[in-house]
């Protein structure tokens, strides 16, 4: 019975609400979706002139600092490792900055060793893994999958040396300690010139055939003691091995740093510890290749996992004591060890781009990692006063940008991002977001990528609110737009202020606004807007 009453209730509701509406407003005959169409009223549409250039990035924010909150937690969501080489975009080469984290409970030894016997210590193997995303796609005799998140030529090998970082990594901005630092993805670092690779100038080519590590353990006098056989498993429930990035570390290098340091006051915290050893530097190099081509691969890889499981990124080291008996080299007991070291704390990526300057034409490039953006104009010369004297409502403002299909189009960014961009008075830029994208959503507001007839065709973002707070004026604030390919960052939002971080390698070329060589495939803001009938 209180169901029945309810919606009785609701009915009559309704009912009163129509019937002032039309009682209000008899010519009204239709309202839906902010339109109105009536004797009185009239819905029409317009087409305006939109600008689009290149727009050079310098740099972006290479740290991850004020990314709060899942799922970043103080580190960007990737972070990546190669080079990339195409001759319609911005060469770049990827590299991580990292700090090391430190079990400070370590001991060389963890046989209790009642008789006090001498030993000696054998580096077995030490490697630096970075887990790849990866698909499995059969299991068979053995497991086999497909790389993901890699973009470039993986056939071709780039350089890649890991070195020792000598800046300090501070979490505060030294000239104001009030506020947190800032580390660009331009920045230069200050490094130790010996690479801790075990081969310096390595090749390395992401595969998926790297799913164990054999570990030959051996005594001091060098005899096999045994092997391990590791495998990485996502949890131990499977025994399916997961593909790896191994990186090969000099044993000298694990000594001096880790064990040699264990139980001194270098390892009592790990405050200490970032002091004496400051982090590496996974350094990648575009690499000259014989046959003349030019190419590599930037590989995406999680830093952000914890612990020692799979999905972490950590450095390995394998090492075996002897324990000799009492005044005597013969061996009485032999331990094998394994000690982890996570990459952690503060993790930068740096990006070296060759800065291309692209020609004035039809087109304009977008690449994420801070390759190139555009720059955005609308409502210019004397559009904006002459629509603001027509004081139409606007019912609909849709942005649209589409691809040059004459370009590249093998690494399409599945989304681009559209923020404002102005400076202030010392020409510093201010950067914030879209009302639309607070009050209508990231679904509403749009920037996917569309497709006709299967080819990969647009994209489109509707700034309807934004554009009537300027034509109402609601607002005079009318900076240039900024155009990038987004970062998962971009609508991790906390305020107005945009901040600009990319870990997304995607590229594509666009057409701008000129009508004479882009016809209906221009850029284009059309506007579906309402007026008074005289």
């Amino acid at each position: 019975m209180k169901n029945i009453y309810r919606k009785g209730i609701y009915f009559g509701v309704l009912f009163l609400v129509f019937a002032g509406v039309i009682s209000c407003e008899e010519d009204f005959t239709d309202i839906r979706s902010g339109v109105v169409s009536n004797t009185k009223f009239s819905t029409n549409d317009t087409i305006l002139e939109v600008l689009v250039s290149n727009a050079g990035i310098e740099n972006i924010r290479g740290d991850g600092l004020e990314l709060g909150g899942a799922p970043f937690f103080g580190l960007q969501g990737q972070y990546l490792l190669g080079t990339y080489i195409n001759d319609e975009y911005e060469n770049i080469e990827a590299s991580i900055v990292s700090q090391i984290n430190i079990n400070s409970a370590l001991k060389l030894a963890s046989y209790d060793n009642p008789d006090g016997l001498s030993y000696e210590t054998t580096i077995d193997t030490a490697f630096l893994r970075l887990p790849y995303h990866a698909t499995l796609i059969s299991n068979n005799s053995r497991p086999i999958y497909e790389l993901d998140s890699i973009t470039g030529d993986q056939e071709l090998p780039f350089t890649l040396n890991i070195y020792e970082l000598e800046t300090y990594l501070n979490t505060l901005n030294p000239v104001d300690p009030t506020k947190t630092n800032e580390f660009l993805s331009d920045r230069e670092y200050d490094l130790n010139a010996n690479s801790l690779t075990a081969v310096e100038n390595m090749d390395f080519a992401p595969t998926e055939n790297d799913t164990l590590v054999i570990i030959k353990r051996r005594n001091s006098l060098g005899n096999l003691y045994t092997t391990d056989t590791i495998r990485y498993t996502a949890n131990a429930s499977t025994t399916v091995p997961l593909p790896m990035a191994i990186i090969p570390l000099k044993k000298s290098f694990v000594k001096e740093v880790f064990l040699d340091n264990y139980e001194t006051p270098n390892f009592e915290s790990q405050s200490n510890f970032n002091n004496y050893f400051r982090g590496i530097v996974i350094d990648a190099k575009e690499k000259t290749h014989a046959s003349g081509k030019r190419g590599g691969a930037l590989i995406s890889f999680n830093l952000n996992s914890t612990g020692v499981g799979a999905t972490s990124s950590l450095i390995e080291v394998y090492y075996t004591n002897t324990f000799f008996k009492s005044n005597s080299t013969e061996i009485d007991t032999v331990i094998t060890n394994t000690h982890t070291f996570q990459l952690g704390g503060i993790v930068n990526g740096k990006y070296t781009s060759n800065n291309k300057v692209y020609p004035v034409n039809k087109e304009v490039k977008l690449q994420g990692a801070a390759g190139s953006e555009a720059k955005i104009e609308i409502l210019g010369g004397t559009q904006l006063t002459d629509l603001r004297d027509k004081n139409w409502l606007i019912n609909d403002a849709a942005l649209t940008f589409y691809i040059n299909q004459d370009a590249d189009t093998t690494n399409t960014p599945n989304q681009l991002y559209l923020y404002k961009r102005g400076e202030d008075l010392n020409s510093n830029p201010i950067t914030s977001h879209i009302k639309d994208i607070f009050t209508e959503g990231l679904a509403t507001f749009g920037g996917f990528l569309e497709k006709a007839e299967d080819k990969k065709d647009r994209y489109t973002f509707k700034i309807t609110d934004y554009l009537s707070d300027i034509l109402s004026g609601e607002t005079y604030y009318n900076p240039p737009l900024r155009l990038k390919v987004y970062n998962t960052s971009d609508t991790q939002i906390t305020d107005t202020i945009f901040k600009n971080y990319n870990w997304n390698p995607k590229s594509i070329s666009i057409l701008n606004g000129d009508e004479n060589l882009n016809g209906v495939r221009r850029a284009q803001l059309k506007i579906s807007y309402t007026k008074k009938n005289d």
